[in-house]
């Protein structure tokens, strides 16, 4: 009887990890920040359509083309699970992203967008690096760098939305997609050196502005 407990538990555990890994992809949770963006300045919500903009360059191509990939076999699956594979998909990604960049500037997008956007490719050029060489959780980075400047975004009320990070993380272990060390490196990415970019890109805006 406990041995079946504990077989039951194990897979309602690893149900609600699966649930929340899911639900708190990278292309969902970055896209949710992308639309936020022009918050920080006047006309919003009218300006939301450049942050839709911003989205379909930074997540959805992004996310069209692992998907095509996948069913032609290049790789393994949406997650994109093995490490070997991640580097060339991360650099289609900065190809993606440097793109949108050109098209937001040429449509004289706010500036808000176009700061969390440069911050997002200086994350995902420091975990392409890094995927080089270890198996780094971009879904931690993510969901950290989400959190942390919607919260710089919106303000203290907000902080709540950083116990999304451990959640993840968690979520992440249970699958065996990553270790905790891959986990908070992830998070330290995404949550410290990608939103600290996101924050330096803002004050150097805001004083040439």
């Amino acid at each position: 009887m406990g041995e079946d407990r504990g077989i039951v538990s194990i897979r309602v555990k690893n149900r609600v990890a699966r649930a929340i890994t899911e639900a708190l992809q990278p292309p969902i949770t970055v896209a949710l920040l992308l639309l936020l963006s022009p918050a920080m300045e006047p006309g919003f919500p009218g300006t939301v359509w450049f942050g839709a903009v911003a989205v379909l360059f930074v997540c959805v191509l992004p996310l069209a083309a692992v998907v095509v990939l996948v069913r032609m076999g290049k790789v393994t699956d949406r997650h994109v699970s093995d490490r070997k594979q991640r580097f060339p998909v991360l650099a289609m990604s900065v190809v993606s992203l440097l793109a949108g960049l050109g098209v937001l500037l040429a449509i004289n997008a706010p500036y808000s967008v176009i700061v969390v956007v440069l911050a997002i490719v200086g994350g995902v050029v420091v975990l392409a690096v890094i995927s080089l060489f270890w198996k780094i959780s971009g879904h931690a980075g993510a969901i950290a760098l989400t959190t942390v400047i919607t919260v710089l975004i919106l303000g203290t009320p907000w902080i709540p939305l950083l116990l999304l990070i451990p959640a993840v993380g968690w979520s992440r272990v249970v699958l065996r997609a990553h270790t905790v060390a891959q986990v908070v490196a992830g998070a330290l990415v995404g949550g410290g050196v990608t939103a600290a970019l996101w924050w330096l890109l803002r004050e150097l805006l805001v004083r040439i502005g």
